[in-house]
């Protein structure tokens, strides 16, 4: 067990600094080409900061290790809303600005629903695992549509940068999507071989340690972002984050899987109702009231800490 655990650690900090290498790079291009803030947020920084979920949960989903890939993959967007939204809103609550922020919240909320319902049999397949990718599609183009209103806006345009710039940049790229893959096989190998260890199911490890080990670029982002005084960015980050994860990473693996992705009973029986909940209290309050809460934020971490402890009690007792 101690080498297979160190060996998973090693997974995870493979994966978490390719991750931070990686928004790195894709920030300062974003905002090398003069992307707005938010647009940075729900867009750049988002894909760059799920992409060690979705390598981890496609690279499961291909070795048929069906627990870790769901788990991962809805795991991620429950720790998402109740550690990473529920620490942002807890440390700076901020008003909600509807014409930026609304749509994609209540986005968030649908693709949660969407995703229940495609997989409530559970199995997730295609031709119906293409609708949620087409979700994300249209997202994505809305969102860049919007950044580029707001930078026709702007005034001045954004210093060209020089090549040696340019080609550092195309380094860390190159280092922290090395760094992803690499950490996201150890985590696939070795988060399965302590399950087993421990005498949990592959869904209980993929749900809370690995999704919090890939979740935690988000926490990093976050966690600068409120540093800086930088809400929008923070709040923008996670849920365009938990958009791409609930839309791209479960149809993806039913892909990878062969067409068809067979959901543990954790998932439809724990995890998913936990992240529908989730994502009610992050999304109702603000849109009737107008505003993020502090107590919001403690609602969710509290309801993230039960999800924990029931995820962990089940597994232990299965």
């Amino acid at each position: 067990m101690p080498a297979a655990l160190l060996m998973l650690l090693l997974g995870l900090a493979l994966t978490v600094k390719g991750g931070d290498v990686f928004v790195d790079a894709a920030v300062w291009s974003a905002e090398a080409m003069g992307v707005p803030k938010f647009l940075v947020g729900a867009t750049v920084v988002s894909l760059a900061t799920t992409l060690p979920e979705l390598v981890v949960s496609l690279l499961a989903a291909a070795r048929g290790s069906a627990g870790i890939a769901a788990g991962n993959a809805v795991g991620s967007v429950t720790a998402n809303l109740g550690l990473i939204l529920g620490i942002s809103l807890c440390r700076a609550p901020a008003p909600l600005d509807r014409r930026s922020q609304g749509g994609r919240l209540l986005l968030m909320a649908g693709s949660a629903a969407l995703l229940w319902l495609l997989c409530v049999s559970g199995t997730i397949a295609i031709p119906a695992a293409l609708i949620p990718p087409g979700v994300c599609a249209a997202f994505l183009w809305r969102s860049a549509a919007w950044g580029r209103r707001q930078a026709q806006g702007q005034s001045g345009a954004a210093e060209r940068p020089s090549p040696g710039r340019l080609a550092g940049c195309a380094a860390r790229f190159v280092c922290g999507g090395a760094g992803i893959f690499a950490g996201a096989r150890l985590l696939c190998d070795y988060g399965a071989a302590l399950a087993r260890l421990c005498g949990v199911s592959d869904g209980v490890i993929g749900a809370t340690l690995v999704a919090v080990g890939t979740s935690l670029p988000e926490l990093v982002t976050t966690l600068i972002a409120l540093s800086r005084g930088e809400g929008s960015l923070s709040i923008g980050n996670v849920v365009g984050a938990n958009i791409i994860d609930l839309t791209l990473i479960l149809p993806l693996c039913a892909l990878a899987g062969g067409g068809r992705l067979s959901l543990p009973r954790q998932t439809l029986a724990l995890d998913m109702p936990f992240c529908l909940g989730l994502c009610a209290v992050a999304v109702a309050p603000p849109m009737l009231s107008g505003r993020f809460h502090r107590w919001q934020g403690a609602a969710l971490l509290g309801l993230y800490g039960g999800y924990i402890a029931l995820a962990t009690g089940c597994g232990l007792a299965s």
